[in-house]
This record gives C-alpha cells, sequence and structure tokens, in this order.
C-alpha cells in the first residue's frame, strides 16, 4: 500500500483508508465481532487511515475503531469529524460547529485515539455563509 503524507505535520496515512461509517449501522443491522475482522484484515492489507464520527451511533463508533486498532499506535491515524449532532436516540437535531462542540469531539476524538494508542486528526462539519 502507498503512502501519502497530509498537513503541514505531514502526517503518514495509507493511500487507501477505511470509512468505519457502515461499522455503526448506519445503513442496517452493525455486528461487533464482524466489524472487528473488517478493521484487522485492513491493517494487514495496509490499511493506516481510519475514518470515523462522533456522529456515527452515535458515539458508539469512534470507541469500536478504538478498541479494535488498540495497541497499534505506530502503526495508524484515526480520523474523526463532528458538527454533526445526533442525539442518543439517533435523531439529528443539526450542525454545531461552535467551540465548546469542537471541546467534545476533541475529547471524543482523544479518547479514541488513546484506546488505539494512535494519533487523532479532528475536522469540522461547519455550514458556510448563505
Amino acid at each position: 500500500m502507498h503512502t501519502r503524507y497530509i498537513g503541514s505535520a505531514r502526517l503518514a496515512v495509507s493511500e487507501l483508508g477505511l470509512g468505519c461509517m457502515p461499522m455503526a449501522g448506519m445503513y442496517g443491522s452493525k455486528e461487533e465481532t464482524e466489524s472487528l475482522r473488517v478493521l484487522a484484515r485492513a491493517l494487514e492489507l495496509g490499511c493506516t487511515f481510519f475514518d470515523t464520527a462522533d456522529a456515527y451511533g452515535p458515539f458508539t463508533n469512534e470507541r469500536l475503531v478504538g478498541k479494535a486498532l488498540a495497541g497499534r499506535r505506530e502503526r495508524v491515524v484515526i480520523g474523526t469529524k463532528f458538527g454533526n449532532i445526533r442525539r442518543d436516540d439517533g435523531s439529528f437535531p443539526g450542525v454545531n460547529g461552535d467551540p465548546a462542540s469542537q471541546e467534545v469531539a476533541d475529547g471524543a476524538a482523544a479518547a479514541a485515539a488513546a484506546a488505539a494508542r494512535a494519533g487523532a486528526l479532528a475536522t469540522r462539519h461547519q455550514r458556510g455563509p448563505g
């Protein structure tokens, strides 16, 4: 698998990443055992970039990714997004890009990264003017 370097820090990530939203049951049922197998196989194939968000689950996807990648800090980067707010029941009240929302998301990203002992990259979903 080829490597790309992103950002001013030139963070090294695999050319292909794994989007983990389906593992949260966003497209149907979720199966933790199967999701853990998929994440392990992606690692075997050289994938080092895993994309998640606090809205997936909500909150459960970052924990699942952290669990699956635990102990692999030197090999992985977890990218997470925030700003699309989900309630525990899955309803969507809107977008929140204010600094308090970012602090909560940074905490969730840090928790997932800490569980995996990996680097974390957080991006904000924000509505543009107009």
